[in-house]
């Protein structure tokens, strides 16, 4: 019986919610449902948080851009840990 890959905590549990519906753990997961699981992280972050072009803010005494700014950086952090789970999922 293959062994299941260690995984992050954030990826396993993904991972876990994914799995619950279906019975092959125990024979070992196929790395087809790794791939398939990582293409659905990275579709949903694409709807979810759509990349965008973060430009410098010129002034940063208005609080309104520099408040987008921020929204928009924290925006670009999640797609990015979105992928980042997806890309490990992937590699299995």
């Amino acid at each position: 019986m293959p062994a299941t890959p260690e995984l992050s905590p954030t990826a396993r549990a993904v991972f876990e919610a994914f799995n619950s519906r279906f019975e092959w753990i125990e024979d070992g997961v196929p790395a087809p449902q790794f791939k398939a699981l990582a293409a659905a992280l990275r579709a949903a972050a694409n709807q979810v948080v759509p990349e965008i072009e973060i430009l410098p803010q010129q002034d940063l005494e208005d609080r309104r851009e520099a408040m987008e700014w921020g929204m928009k950086n924290q925006t670009q952090l999640t797609r990015q840990q979105l992928f980042a789970v997806a890309a490990e999922l992937e590699a299995q």
